[in-house]
Protein backbone atom coordinates (compact mmCIF):
# COMPACT_ATOMS: atom_id res chain seq x y z
CA UNK A 1 0.00 0.00 0.00
CA UNK A 2 1.26 3.53 -1.02
CA UNK A 3 1.58 5.95 2.09
CA UNK A 4 0.47 9.38 1.71
CA UNK A 5 2.70 12.35 3.21
CA UNK A 6 0.84 14.47 5.63
CA UNK A 7 1.03 18.81 4.95
CA UNK A 8 3.21 20.13 7.48
CA UNK A 9 5.95 18.79 9.98
CA UNK A 10 5.12 14.99 9.74
CA UNK A 11 6.47 15.29 5.84
CA UNK A 12 9.70 15.49 7.10
CA UNK A 13 9.91 13.08 9.52
CA UNK A 14 10.46 9.72 9.27
CA UNK A 15 7.73 6.89 10.21
CA UNK A 16 7.85 4.08 12.30
CA UNK A 17 9.03 2.03 9.62
CA UNK A 18 11.23 4.31 7.48
CA UNK A 19 13.31 4.47 11.19
CA UNK A 20 13.35 0.77 11.20
CA UNK A 21 14.35 0.20 7.84
CA UNK A 22 17.18 2.81 8.31
CA UNK A 23 18.42 1.29 12.00
CA UNK A 24 18.93 -1.78 10.64
CA UNK A 25 20.45 -1.03 7.24
CA UNK A 26 22.45 1.38 8.52
CA UNK A 27 24.37 -1.59 11.15
CA UNK A 28 24.50 -3.64 8.26
CA UNK A 29 26.31 -0.98 6.42
CA UNK A 30 28.42 -0.57 9.41
CA UNK A 31 29.43 -4.36 10.29
CA UNK A 32 30.08 -4.22 6.58
CA UNK A 33 32.45 -1.75 6.68
CA UNK A 34 34.18 -2.41 10.24
CA UNK A 35 35.78 -5.38 7.91
CA UNK A 36 37.73 -2.64 6.28
CA UNK A 37 38.12 0.12 9.01
CA UNK A 38 39.37 -2.50 12.09
CA UNK A 39 41.96 -3.76 11.04
CA UNK A 40 43.57 -0.40 9.70
CA UNK A 41 45.36 0.41 13.23
CA UNK A 42 46.96 -2.57 13.12
CA UNK A 43 48.07 -4.75 10.03
CA UNK A 44 50.90 -2.72 9.14
CA UNK A 45 52.34 -3.79 11.80
CA UNK A 46 51.31 -7.22 12.34
CA UNK A 47 51.98 -7.63 8.43
CA UNK A 48 55.68 -7.61 9.43
CA UNK A 49 55.57 -10.68 11.75
CA UNK A 50 54.04 -12.74 8.39
CA UNK A 51 56.33 -14.28 6.21
CA UNK A 52 56.72 -11.79 3.04
CA UNK A 53 55.15 -8.86 5.38
CA UNK A 54 58.16 -6.52 5.39
CA UNK A 55 57.39 -5.45 1.86
CA UNK A 56 55.53 -2.37 2.16
CA UNK A 57 54.11 -2.96 -1.51
CA UNK A 58 52.71 -6.19 -0.45
CA UNK A 59 51.15 -4.87 2.93
CA UNK A 60 49.54 -2.26 0.85
CA UNK A 61 48.03 -5.04 -1.31
CA UNK A 62 47.00 -6.94 1.28
CA UNK A 63 44.99 -4.04 2.73
CA UNK A 64 43.91 -2.58 -0.93
CA UNK A 65 42.88 -6.20 -2.04
CA UNK A 66 39.64 -5.72 -0.44
CA UNK A 67 38.57 -2.66 -2.18
CA UNK A 68 39.82 -3.63 -5.67
CA UNK A 69 37.08 -6.90 -5.59
CA UNK A 70 34.69 -4.22 -4.35
CA UNK A 71 35.30 -2.14 -6.87
CA UNK A 72 34.94 -4.94 -9.69
CA UNK A 73 31.63 -6.19 -8.28
CA UNK A 74 29.90 -2.94 -6.97
CA UNK A 75 28.42 -2.75 -10.62
CA UNK A 76 27.06 -6.06 -10.96
CA UNK A 77 25.48 -6.51 -7.42
CA UNK A 78 23.93 -3.27 -7.67
CA UNK A 79 22.65 -4.11 -10.78
CA UNK A 80 22.02 -7.80 -10.01
CA UNK A 81 19.68 -5.76 -6.75
CA UNK A 82 17.39 -3.63 -9.08
CA UNK A 83 16.85 -7.20 -11.22
CA UNK A 84 16.58 -9.81 -8.85
CA UNK A 85 15.66 -7.88 -5.14
CA UNK A 86 18.13 -6.15 -2.70
CA UNK A 87 17.61 -8.35 -0.14
CA UNK A 88 19.18 -11.59 -2.39
CA UNK A 89 22.22 -9.41 -3.54
CA UNK A 90 22.99 -8.17 0.40
CA UNK A 91 22.56 -12.17 1.65
CA UNK A 92 25.39 -13.55 -1.25
CA UNK A 93 27.42 -10.75 -0.12
CA UNK A 94 27.87 -11.17 3.04
CA UNK A 95 28.63 -15.54 2.78
CA UNK A 96 31.27 -13.63 0.53
CA UNK A 97 32.48 -11.46 2.93
CA UNK A 98 32.44 -14.14 5.69
CA UNK A 99 34.28 -16.81 3.89
CA UNK A 100 36.67 -14.11 3.12
CA UNK A 101 37.36 -13.36 6.99
CA UNK A 102 37.49 -16.86 7.96
CA UNK A 103 40.81 -17.56 5.22
CA UNK A 104 42.47 -14.53 6.29
CA UNK A 105 42.06 -15.55 10.05
CA UNK A 106 43.55 -18.51 8.92
CA UNK A 107 46.22 -17.36 6.48
CA UNK A 108 49.93 -18.42 7.05
CA UNK A 109 51.50 -15.57 5.69
CA UNK A 110 51.18 -12.63 3.35
CA UNK A 111 50.03 -13.81 0.36
CA UNK A 112 47.02 -15.68 1.73
CA UNK A 113 46.22 -12.60 3.79
CA UNK A 114 45.66 -11.11 0.34
CA UNK A 115 43.27 -13.80 -0.62
CA UNK A 116 41.14 -13.50 2.30
CA UNK A 117 40.97 -9.74 1.77
CA UNK A 118 40.00 -10.44 -1.78
CA UNK A 119 37.85 -12.48 -0.79
CA UNK A 120 36.18 -10.52 1.98
CA UNK A 121 35.80 -7.72 -0.99
CA UNK A 122 33.91 -10.09 -3.25
CA UNK A 123 30.58 -9.51 -1.29
CA UNK A 124 30.19 -6.52 -2.60
CA UNK A 125 26.64 -5.45 -0.61
CA UNK A 126 27.17 -1.29 -0.08
CA UNK A 127 25.26 -0.22 -3.60
CA UNK A 128 22.31 -3.22 -3.07
CA UNK A 129 22.43 -1.70 1.16
CA UNK A 130 21.88 2.04 -0.04
CA UNK A 131 19.51 1.33 -2.88
CA UNK A 132 17.46 -0.99 -0.25
CA UNK A 133 17.77 2.70 1.89
CA UNK A 134 16.13 4.67 -0.68
CA UNK A 135 13.55 1.68 -2.32
CA UNK A 136 12.57 2.07 1.81
CA UNK A 137 12.36 5.75 2.74
CA UNK A 138 10.35 9.27 0.72
CA UNK A 139 12.60 11.84 -1.01
CA UNK A 140 11.99 14.12 1.84
CA UNK A 141 13.92 12.52 4.23
CA UNK A 142 15.92 9.97 2.29
CA UNK A 143 19.18 13.02 3.12
CA UNK A 144 18.57 12.12 6.75
CA UNK A 145 18.53 8.21 6.07
CA UNK A 146 21.67 8.49 3.72
CA UNK A 147 22.90 10.64 6.46
CA UNK A 148 22.68 8.54 9.13
CA UNK A 149 24.23 5.54 7.33
CA UNK A 150 27.20 7.99 6.88
CA UNK A 151 27.76 8.87 10.23
CA UNK A 152 27.37 5.31 10.58
CA UNK A 153 30.34 4.60 8.57
CA UNK A 154 31.99 7.36 10.52
CA UNK A 155 31.00 5.95 13.90
CA UNK A 156 32.16 2.35 12.66
CA UNK A 157 35.46 4.11 11.81
CA UNK A 158 35.99 5.79 15.15
CA UNK A 159 35.17 2.17 17.03
CA UNK A 160 37.60 0.67 15.01
CA UNK A 161 40.47 3.22 15.28
CA UNK A 162 40.00 2.90 19.38
CA UNK A 163 38.98 -1.41 19.13
CA UNK A 164 41.61 -2.39 16.41
CA UNK A 165 44.40 -2.36 19.03
CA UNK A 166 42.78 -3.29 22.08
CA UNK A 167 41.36 -6.08 20.50
CA UNK A 168 44.60 -7.35 19.09
CA UNK A 169 46.19 -7.37 22.51
CA UNK A 170 43.09 -9.73 23.45
CA UNK A 171 42.67 -12.05 20.23
CA UNK A 172 45.23 -11.14 18.03
CA UNK A 173 44.59 -10.01 14.41
CA UNK A 174 43.86 -13.42 12.95
CA UNK A 175 41.03 -13.50 16.38
CA UNK A 176 39.30 -9.55 14.68
CA UNK A 177 39.61 -11.30 11.14
CA UNK A 178 37.43 -14.24 12.35
CA UNK A 179 35.16 -12.07 14.50
CA UNK A 180 34.21 -9.97 11.31
CA UNK A 181 32.83 -13.31 9.83
CA UNK A 182 31.01 -13.94 12.43
CA UNK A 183 29.23 -10.41 12.59
CA UNK A 184 28.58 -11.04 8.89
CA UNK A 185 26.44 -14.04 9.48
CA UNK A 186 24.99 -12.21 12.30
CA UNK A 187 23.93 -9.49 9.60
CA UNK A 188 22.00 -11.76 7.51
CA UNK A 189 20.01 -12.45 10.54
CA UNK A 190 19.38 -8.94 10.91
CA UNK A 191 18.57 -8.49 7.69
CA UNK A 192 15.88 -11.16 7.86
CA UNK A 193 14.45 -9.73 10.85
CA UNK A 194 15.25 -6.01 11.33
CA UNK A 195 14.57 -4.75 7.64
CA UNK A 196 11.31 -4.59 5.92
CA UNK A 197 10.50 -6.40 2.67
CA UNK A 198 10.24 -4.11 -0.63
CA UNK A 199 9.49 -5.71 -3.73
CA UNK A 200 11.90 -5.81 -6.68
CA UNK A 201 11.76 -2.36 -7.90
CA UNK A 202 8.87 -1.56 -10.64
CA UNK A 203 10.48 1.24 -12.07
CA UNK A 204 13.54 -1.25 -12.79
CA UNK A 205 15.06 -0.21 -15.53
CA UNK A 206 14.49 -2.38 -19.15
CA UNK A 207 18.21 -1.29 -20.21
CA UNK A 208 21.07 -3.88 -20.01
CA UNK A 209 23.52 -3.38 -17.45
CA UNK A 210 26.18 -2.10 -19.27
CA UNK A 211 23.59 0.96 -21.42
CA UNK A 212 22.82 1.57 -17.69
CA UNK A 213 26.36 1.77 -16.32
CA UNK A 214 26.93 4.29 -19.54
CA UNK A 215 23.92 6.44 -18.54
CA UNK A 216 25.06 6.98 -15.15
CA UNK A 217 28.75 7.34 -15.97
CA UNK A 218 27.54 9.83 -18.32
CA UNK A 219 26.39 12.35 -15.53
CA UNK A 220 28.87 14.99 -15.07
CA UNK A 221 27.80 15.90 -11.05
CA UNK A 222 27.68 11.95 -10.58
CA UNK A 223 31.32 11.88 -11.84
CA UNK A 224 32.46 14.71 -10.06
CA UNK A 225 31.16 13.24 -6.11
CA UNK A 226 32.34 10.12 -7.88
CA UNK A 227 35.84 10.99 -8.12
CA UNK A 228 35.35 12.46 -4.46
CA UNK A 229 34.75 9.00 -3.16
CA UNK A 230 37.74 7.83 -4.86
CA UNK A 231 39.96 10.34 -3.74
CA UNK A 232 38.94 9.91 -0.13
CA UNK A 233 38.78 6.67 0.81
CA UNK A 234 42.81 6.40 -1.59
CA UNK A 235 43.93 9.09 0.87
CA UNK A 236 42.34 7.25 4.27
CA UNK A 237 44.35 3.92 3.20
CA UNK A 238 47.75 5.66 1.70
CA UNK A 239 47.25 7.44 5.50
CA UNK A 240 47.08 4.09 7.26
CA UNK A 241 50.60 2.22 5.49
CA UNK A 242 52.66 5.07 7.01
CA UNK A 243 50.50 6.65 9.86
CA UNK A 244 50.89 3.50 12.42
CA UNK A 245 55.13 3.68 11.57
CA UNK A 246 55.19 7.69 12.46
CA UNK A 247 53.56 6.62 15.75
CA UNK A 248 55.62 4.37 16.60
CA UNK A 249 58.55 6.06 15.57
CA UNK A 250 57.23 9.02 17.98
CA UNK A 251 57.74 6.69 20.97
CA UNK A 252 54.08 5.28 20.91
CA UNK A 253 53.60 1.31 20.96
CA UNK A 254 51.14 -0.35 18.92
CA UNK A 255 48.89 -1.02 21.44
CA UNK A 256 48.87 2.21 22.71
CA UNK A 257 47.49 3.67 19.35
CA UNK A 258 44.21 4.39 20.73
CA UNK A 259 45.59 6.60 23.11
CA UNK A 260 46.04 8.71 19.78
CA UNK A 261 42.55 7.69 18.01
CA UNK A 262 40.63 7.97 20.69
CA UNK A 263 40.97 11.81 21.57
CA UNK A 264 41.80 12.82 17.57
CA UNK A 265 38.22 11.24 16.82
CA UNK A 266 36.26 12.72 19.50
CA UNK A 267 37.78 15.90 18.55
CA UNK A 268 37.37 15.69 15.07
CA UNK A 269 33.44 14.84 15.59
CA UNK A 270 33.05 18.03 17.69
CA UNK A 271 34.57 20.40 15.23
CA UNK A 272 32.66 18.40 12.36
CA UNK A 273 28.95 18.39 13.62
CA UNK A 274 28.72 22.18 13.32
CA UNK A 275 29.35 22.06 9.80
CA UNK A 276 27.17 18.99 9.18
CA UNK A 277 23.82 20.72 10.63
CA UNK A 278 24.82 24.34 8.72
CA UNK A 279 24.82 21.90 5.10
CA UNK A 280 21.43 21.00 5.80
CA UNK A 281 20.14 23.54 3.34
CA UNK A 282 20.59 23.22 0.07
CA UNK A 283 22.26 26.63 -0.62
CA UNK A 284 25.05 25.95 1.92
CA UNK A 285 26.09 22.13 1.29
CA UNK A 286 27.86 23.28 -2.26
CA UNK A 287 30.23 25.63 0.07
CA UNK A 288 30.38 23.67 3.18
CA UNK A 289 31.32 20.84 0.47
CA UNK A 290 34.26 22.66 -1.00
CA UNK A 291 35.37 24.24 2.14
CA UNK A 292 35.79 20.61 3.53
CA UNK A 293 37.71 19.47 0.50
CA UNK A 294 40.40 22.32 1.03
CA UNK A 295 40.34 21.55 5.45
CA UNK A 296 41.16 17.72 3.67
CA UNK A 297 44.32 19.20 2.01
CA UNK A 298 45.69 21.38 5.06
CA UNK A 299 45.74 18.17 7.22
CA UNK A 300 47.73 16.17 4.60
CA UNK A 301 49.84 18.94 4.23
CA UNK A 302 50.45 19.08 8.31
CA UNK A 303 50.89 15.43 8.39
CA UNK A 304 53.65 15.63 6.06
CA UNK A 305 55.75 17.69 7.81
CA UNK A 306 54.81 16.17 11.16
CA UNK A 307 57.73 13.37 10.72
CA UNK A 308 57.55 11.45 13.86
CA UNK A 309 56.84 14.50 16.22
CA UNK A 310 53.74 13.11 18.54
CA UNK A 311 51.47 16.52 19.14
CA UNK A 312 52.19 17.46 15.16
CA UNK A 313 50.70 14.28 14.36
CA UNK A 314 47.45 14.62 16.25
CA UNK A 315 47.04 17.82 14.96
CA UNK A 316 47.11 16.93 11.54
CA UNK A 317 44.65 13.62 12.33
CA UNK A 318 42.73 16.18 14.14
CA UNK A 319 42.30 18.49 11.14
CA UNK A 320 41.96 15.15 8.46
CA UNK A 321 39.34 13.67 10.61
CA UNK A 322 37.55 16.74 10.47
CA UNK A 323 37.17 16.96 7.34
CA UNK A 324 36.64 13.20 6.19
CA UNK A 325 33.79 12.45 8.71
CA UNK A 326 31.89 15.36 7.12
CA UNK A 327 32.57 14.36 3.77
CA UNK A 328 31.99 10.95 4.02
CA UNK A 329 28.02 11.58 6.20
CA UNK A 330 27.44 13.87 3.25
CA UNK A 331 28.77 12.12 -0.25
CA UNK A 332 26.02 9.47 0.26
CA UNK A 333 23.07 11.80 0.45
CA UNK A 334 24.46 14.01 -2.54
CA UNK A 335 24.99 10.64 -4.34
CA UNK A 336 21.50 9.61 -4.09
CA UNK A 337 19.82 12.91 -4.87
CA UNK A 338 20.97 13.52 -8.74
CA UNK A 339 21.06 9.54 -9.29
CA UNK A 340 18.42 8.94 -11.81
CA UNK A 341 15.45 6.69 -9.91
CA UNK A 342 15.00 3.96 -12.42
CA UNK A 343 18.89 3.57 -12.20
CA UNK A 344 19.63 4.68 -8.34
CA UNK A 345 21.22 0.80 -7.69
CA UNK A 346 23.02 0.88 -10.67
CA UNK A 347 24.50 4.48 -9.64
CA UNK A 348 25.33 3.77 -5.99
CA UNK A 349 26.88 0.67 -7.57
CA UNK A 350 29.37 2.67 -9.76
CA UNK A 351 29.69 4.77 -6.90
CA UNK A 352 30.67 1.98 -4.44
CA UNK A 353 32.64 0.76 -7.15
CA UNK A 354 34.96 3.52 -7.59
CA UNK A 355 35.09 4.11 -3.64
CA UNK A 356 36.47 1.20 -3.24
CA UNK A 357 38.96 1.14 -6.28
CA UNK A 358 40.21 4.26 -4.18
CA UNK A 359 40.67 2.10 -1.30
CA UNK A 360 42.87 -0.08 -3.55
CA UNK A 361 44.85 2.32 -5.43
CA UNK A 362 45.47 4.26 -2.32
CA UNK A 363 46.92 1.32 -0.58
CA UNK A 364 48.87 -0.06 -3.24
CA UNK A 365 49.92 3.49 -4.18
CA UNK A 366 51.00 4.67 -0.58
CA UNK A 367 52.92 1.17 0.47
CA UNK A 368 55.14 1.85 -2.90
CA UNK A 369 55.76 5.19 -2.24
CA UNK A 370 56.69 4.62 1.54
CA UNK A 371 58.70 1.25 0.13
CA UNK A 372 60.66 3.65 -2.21
CA UNK A 373 59.90 6.98 -1.73
CA UNK A 374 59.57 7.93 2.59
CA UNK A 375 56.85 9.01 3.73
CA UNK A 376 56.65 12.63 2.17
CA UNK A 377 55.89 10.81 -1.30
CA UNK A 378 53.05 9.38 0.57
CA UNK A 379 51.23 12.39 2.11
CA UNK A 380 52.52 14.18 -0.91
CA UNK A 381 50.05 12.11 -3.46
CA UNK A 382 47.36 12.81 -1.56
CA UNK A 383 47.74 15.89 -1.58
CA UNK A 384 47.53 15.85 -5.61
CA UNK A 385 44.69 14.30 -5.01
CA UNK A 386 42.68 16.17 -2.81
CA UNK A 387 43.71 19.40 -4.84
CA UNK A 388 41.99 17.62 -8.21
CA UNK A 389 39.18 16.93 -5.88
CA UNK A 390 38.83 20.73 -4.56
CA UNK A 391 38.92 22.03 -8.63
CA UNK A 392 36.36 19.80 -9.59
CA UNK A 393 33.97 20.06 -6.33
CA UNK A 394 34.25 23.90 -7.34
CA UNK A 395 32.28 23.19 -10.28
CA UNK A 396 29.69 21.42 -9.01
CA UNK A 397 25.81 22.56 -9.48
CA UNK A 398 23.90 23.00 -6.40
CA UNK A 399 21.91 19.83 -5.60
CA UNK A 400 18.54 19.64 -6.98
CA UNK A 401 15.89 20.67 -4.78
CA UNK A 402 14.02 17.49 -2.75
CA UNK A 403 10.58 16.29 -4.03
CA UNK A 404 8.08 16.12 -1.23
CA UNK A 405 6.39 13.25 0.09
CA UNK A 406 6.87 10.11 -2.11
CA UNK A 407 6.86 6.93 -0.86
CA UNK A 408 8.46 3.66 -2.16
CA UNK A 409 6.94 1.40 1.23
CA UNK A 410 3.73 0.76 2.73
CA UNK A 411 3.25 1.89 6.54
CA UNK A 412 4.57 -0.97 9.15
Amino acid sequence: MQAKSAPGTAAVRMTPGERRATAGLAGIYGLRMLGMFIILPVFALYAETLPGGTDKTLVGIALGAYGLTQALLQVPFGWASDRYGRKRAIVSGLLLFALGSFVAAWAPDIVWTIVGRALQGAGAVSAAVLALTADLTRDSVRTTAMAVIGMTIGATFALSLIAGPVLKVWIGVPGIFAMTGVLALAAIAALRWAVPDVATPASAPADSGVSAFRRVAADGQLARLNYGIFALHALLMALFVQVPFELRDAGLAGEAHWKVYLPVIVGSAVLMWPALRYADRPVRSKAVFVVAVAVLALGQAVLAVAGARLWPLIAGLVVFFTAFNLLEAVLPSLVSKYAPRALKGTAVGVYSSVQFLGTFVGAAAGGWLAQHSGPAAVFGFGIVLTLLWLAASATMTPPPALRPGNYSMGET
